[in-house]
């Protein structure tokens, strides 16, 4: 059975989060592992409390794993400290596991910023740089390459921006567009679409743990980048098209709409 360990805060309510990532990891017949970064009191309708866990403590969750049931691939979610942020980088540059997504968490939905400056300059220049392949929404890539984005033409322009500086692949999604939800992957100097129609749900509570998570699954069997991607994709859509209506907010995914 194929490992994948996600490195994330919690969400009590389930919908985001380690709880959606470790969900995703299982609907992929998978083993999940993860390291929790913070415990939130949250649900549908917002968030309500955080409360980090000590940079420490998160480096003793990564020892028990990396030294007992070593992780096939790993996700990496929102990370708020830039204490936290070091200690992920230094067990990773420890114990070398292959297959790193990073969800580089930063911009909400709404567009607010969720990072402090000191904590979004470790995440750029310590953890980013490490990753197979980071999947930023157009918020997030926006503040990563420092331009608007308002078409498919500036998500080229902003991914072979964002590619002299980060080595790894590069995937934009597409989902804030107004007409379409195509993301783009830029790798090796190639650029290749994943078109995809607006679903008319609003309940997409935790879609980027959920891509990210399942990219991960991916890379963990094998598969390239590109595949990875398209699987993925195939799986959030499925799980979107579902229809779960749960909670007064914005509602979880089904995520095990195919089992």
């Amino acid at each position: 059975m194929k490992k994948v360990l996600t490195i994330a805060g919690s969400d009590c309510s389930g919908g985001a989060g380690i709880q959606a990532d470790i969900k995703t990891i299982t609907a992929h017949n998978m083993y999940a592992m993860s390291a929790i970064t913070a415990l939130t009191a949250q649900n549908t309708t917002g968030v309500f409390g955080v409360v980090d866990t000590t940079p420490e403590f998160v480096g003793g969750q990564l020892d028990a794993i990396m030294t007992d049931i070593f992780p096939d691939s790993v996700k990496i979610g929102m990370v708020s400290s830039p204490d936290i942020i070091g200690k992920i980088v230094e067990k990773l540059e420890e114990y070398k596991p292959s297959n790193i997504v990073v969800d580089p968490v930063m911009i909400s939905t709404s567009g607010s910023k969720l990072l402090s400056d000191t904590a979004m300059d470790a995440l750029i220049t310590r953890l980013i740089p490490l990753a197979t392949i980071i999947t930023p929404n157009i918020h997030e890539a926006e503040a990563l390459c420092g331009m608007e984005i308002h078409s498919r033409e500036d998500m080229q322009a902003a991914a072979q921006t964002l590619s002299e500086t980060y080595k790894g692949a590069i995937l934009i999604k597409g989902g804030h567009l107004e007409d379409t939800a195509d993301d783009l992957l830029y790798s090796d100097g190639d650029f290749t679409w994943f078109p995809g129609a607006k679903i008319s749900n609003p309940n997409t509570h935790g879609t980027g743990c959920t891509l990210s998570s399942a990219i991960a699954c991916n890379l963990a069997k094998g598969e390239d980048i590109q595949t990875s991607i398209r699987e993925a994709k195939r799986y959030i859509t499925g799980a979107i098209e579902a229809g779960l209506d749960l909670g007064k907010g914005s509602g979880p995914l089904n995520h095990c709409y195919a089992l």
